[in-house]
């Protein structure tokens, strides 16, 4: 049983791509594609990476990269290529643009409205009504109660 437990922890840490069939021949093109693949996101999974994922379109992606590493393209090309075609989202550091900003600074002009909002709205309340004289006499009678 213990064994079959070692067996199984070994299948599960081995990643696919790991592989040493898909392996590049060069070292430093398969360390180049290893560093490629640490930066662009599995489509299936959505939080891990190509190379963490074990996902069929993570292989897919994988093979794409390991191709166009041993064919000469420079990182930007290959990054330029996944984002043309798989758009903006399969980068796990997508680059800055002004979309980009807006989708990360919208949620704190939401919340910063909100609170200006609200405040406005306590400072502008009208005052509380008095209570007239058998109000008042009916909550002191209450209160002794």
């Amino acid at each position: 049983m213990r064994k079959l437990l070692i067996v199984l922890a070994a299948v599960f840490c081995m990643g696919a791509a790991s592989d040493p069939a898909e392996r590049l021949p060069d070292p430093a093109q398969e360390a180049r594609a290893r560093e490629l693949f640490r930066e662009v996101r599995c489509l299936v999974c959505q939080n891990e990476s190509i190379d963490d994922s074990d996902a069929e379109l993570a292989a897919d992606l994988r093979r794409i990269v390991r191709e166009r590493v041993a064919a000469g393209e420079s990182d930007d090309q290959i990054k330029a290529f996944l984002t043309e075609r798989y758009g903006e989202f399969v980068l796990l550091r997508p680059a800055f643009s002004l979309g980009n900003l807006a989708l990360w600074i919208a949620p704190l002009i939401v919340v910063v409205g909100g609170i200006g909002l609200l405040l406005a709205r306590l400072r502008n309340r009208p005052p509380e009504p008095e209570l007239s004289s058998a109000e008042a006499d009916r909550l002191e009678k209450l209160a002794r109660d």
